[in-house]
């Protein structure tokens, strides 16, 4: 059990104290990673960005990703055939709601490039990991040096999924329990992190040099 989101970015930032000297980006999944991330970055001294993807569910189960999209790209399945019109539909659906979260997150800062450098992206946990399948090839296009997943807890199933992906250099995973059903049950506080919350997050962390914090 973690106490919170901030005990459980410290454990995994101890974990990941071997990046320290490396050119690291920690980029952290909104909103629940963002107090991850920051615990993350503050350690590795590292700069802290979101990524903003979010997942097109399946016509007939809207919980289970079919694929992502960013604001620049879109990733689908490749096992599975869909309707454009639906695609389509999802896409500009998805689409319309990032932009928003881009202007509340961004403001007047752009995206940190990810070119060449090792990146670490956080949340606070995954279930199927199919959302994160997709965010990964994403981040993939923009080319970085390396990729590494970093997340306090997921099912076994998750994170073997994940750990055979050719992008990805390495997945760091405090708990894997076998008897997961959801990400809040190992925390003993996992209240919700508004967009209130994350964007102050980003924001104060990235006002001030990180060895400040």
């Amino acid at each position: 059990m973690f106490e919170d989101r901030n005990d459980a970015g410290s454990q995994l930032a101890i974990l990941l104290a071997k990046y320290k000297d490396e050119e690291v980006i920690v980029l952290a999944i909104p909103r629940g990673g963002l107090p991850i991330g920051a615990s993350v970055a503050k350690f590795l001294n590292a700069p802290l960005d979101v990524v903003l993807t979010k997942k097109i569910g399946h016509p007939n189960n809207k919980e289970y990703a079919i694929g992502a999209v960013s604001l620049e790209n879109i990733i689908l399945s490749n096992s599975m055939v869909f309707d454009k019109n639906y695609i389509d539909r999802e896409t500009e659906r998805i689409r319309k709601s990032l932009k928003e979260r881009y202007k509340q997150y961004y403001k007047n800062r752009a995206p940190l490039n990810l070119q060449k450098k090792t990146v670490i992206i956080v949340d606070d946990g995954i279930a199927t990991g199919n959302t994160l399948l997709a965010t990964i090839a994403l981040v993939h296009k923009q080319k970085p040096s390396k990729i590494i997943i970093a997340i306090p807890v997921a099912p076994p199933s998750a994170i073997y999924k994940i750990s055979n992906l050719e992008h990805v250099e390495e997945v760091i995973c405090i708990l894997q329990p076998d008897n997961f059903r959801a990400v809040g049950q190992f925390y003993k506080n996992f209240e919700e992190v508004t967009d209130q919350k994350a964007i102050q997050i980003l924001d104060y962390f990235n006002s001030k040099n990180v060895s400040e914090m």
